[in-house]
């Protein structure tokens, strides 16, 4: 199907954008994005902490990042608890984080995380049904509950509408699953075509200013629903537009 005139002028200001951020220099100390320390370690469960620690303002999510030894995602659980006890970060307390990091550790002595999240979506190609494959199998390593655990690891998710928009996990996925300047790459069977929008206030803000979505609730239905619009712009990786949306959205 042809896009109008409109979606048309939007597509070209959307390409010269995601050429103009496809750079090295697009994140730095100057521009910091929680992508940065990822890209210091180049390792799939660092990426993960960094993804799911990504809310917040910026500079307080880098200082935190940049505070926390990453290395004892591969260390005995009594020196994770020795070494994060008076680690804390927003919504999660001390023991949020240690008992975090005690969840990867046990998960990383069975899996890799880009073998684990095939399991959920192969059969699909569903993303969805991947992120639930990883999300059930860290539930259930640990029985730990808290608040600002939950929070931090999110929800499995059974429906669209009225469901968080899954954000941080979304944006995970991106660094993984796409490779250039801006994302990592790290990962293997799994198509960008399915990847889905990892909608934040300012994708969600620049969606609307460009006519890319209708939905006023912001959710994950409206994930699926920016995300389809952008597939009209590109069926092949329709996320590349989402760093350049998030940056445009954040420079006002």
């Amino acid at each position: 199907m042809s896009l109008s005139k409109k979606d048309q002028s939007v597509k070209q200001r959307l390409e010269r954008e995601v050429s103009f951020r496809n750079d090295v220099d697009e994140v730095s100390a100057d521009k910091p994005d929680p992508i940065l320390i990822a890209k210091q370690y180049e390792d799939e469960y660092v990426a993960l902490i960094c993804a799911l620690f990504a809310y917040g303002k910026v500079e307080n999510i880098i200082k935190f990042l940049s505070s926390l030894d990453m290395a004892l995602i591969d260390g005995a659980e009594n020196v994770i608890r020795e070494k994060l006890h008076k680690h804390y970060y927003r919504f999660q307390n001390s023991e949020d984080i240690i008992q975090f990091f005690i969840t990867l550790s046990r998960l990383k002595k069975e899996y890799s995380l880009n073998e684990l999240f095939l399991q959920g979506y192969q059969d699909n190609e569903d993303v969805i049904d991947g992120i639930n494959t990883v999300l059930k199998r860290l539930y259930a390593l640990n029985p730990y509950k808290s608040r600002g655990y939950s929070f931090l690891l999110g929800q499995v998710t059974t429906k669209r509408k009225g469901a968080g928009a899954l954000k941080r996990w979304n944006m995970y996925l991106r660094w993984m699953v796409r490779s250039d300047n801006i994302d990592l790459g790290l990962w293997s069977g799994v198509d960008q075509k399915d990847l889905l929008l990892p909608l934040d206030t300012h994708t969600f803000k620049m969606g609307h200013e460009l006519g890319l979505l209708k939905r006023k609730t912001y959710d994950l239905e409206a994930a699926y629903e920016l995300t389809q619009k952008l597939r009209s712009f590109d069926k092949h990786d329709p996320i590349k537009y989402d760093f350049a949306l998030y940056r445009l959205g954040q420079e006002g």
